[in-house]
């Protein structure tokens, strides 16, 4: 049993190195370069996601959209667009067709950051985790320690009363 207990020790004191020195290197790597520069495309693709996703382009295409169903509707210009308004369908369609690889490149990027970043949250969990079963280690000898040294007071303090008792017994 306690053989185990050592092997599993070891093998997580060694795990606990690792992942220190894992994390040392992350901080140097870190340092050296702060962050890796986006290239043009994701430039682009995180604009366009982050502009199509926001209120702004949804209340101007709206506007714009029923600008134009009043103007075909209405009839003060001419109609270029009649009802079933199959010109706006094909505007619309471009729009979807183009926007949609642009928002899944962006949000790909943030799903790979989102990954990188869960598994240095999991390394950072364990490692604590290990340190705190190593502080818990440390403080159980402590105990055991401290424990055996007040037995060993308690037998010399024993042994010092049985001599006394012996010494005042005597005539």
């Amino acid at each position: 049993m306690k053989k185990a207990e050592e092997r599993l020790l070891d093998t997580e004191t060694a795990l606990l190195k690792e992942l220190r020195a894992q994390r040392l290197q992350e901080r140097q790597v870190k340092m050296s370069c702060q962050e890796i520069p986006l290239t043009t495309g994701e430039r682009v693709a995180d604009a366009v996601a982050a502009g199509m996703g926001s209120w702004r382009f949804i209340i101007i295409q709206s506007t714009i959209l029923l600008f134009w169903i009043i103007l075909n509707v209405v009839g003060f210009v001419e109609h270029w667009d009649p009802y079933p308004f199959i010109l706006l369908n094909l505007a619309l369609s471009f729009q979807a067709a183009y926007a949609a690889p642009f928002i899944m490149m962006s949000q790909n990027r943030q799903a790979d950051i989102d990954r990188k970043k869960a598994e240095l949250d999991y390394n950072v969990n364990i490692k604590a985790e290990l340190e705190i079963e190593l502080l818990h280690h440390k403080v159980d000898e402590l105990r055991e320690r401290e424990v055996l040294s007040l037995v060993a007071s308690v037998e010399r303090l024993s042994k010092l009363l049985e001599e006394q008792r012996e010494k005042s017994n005597q005539p």
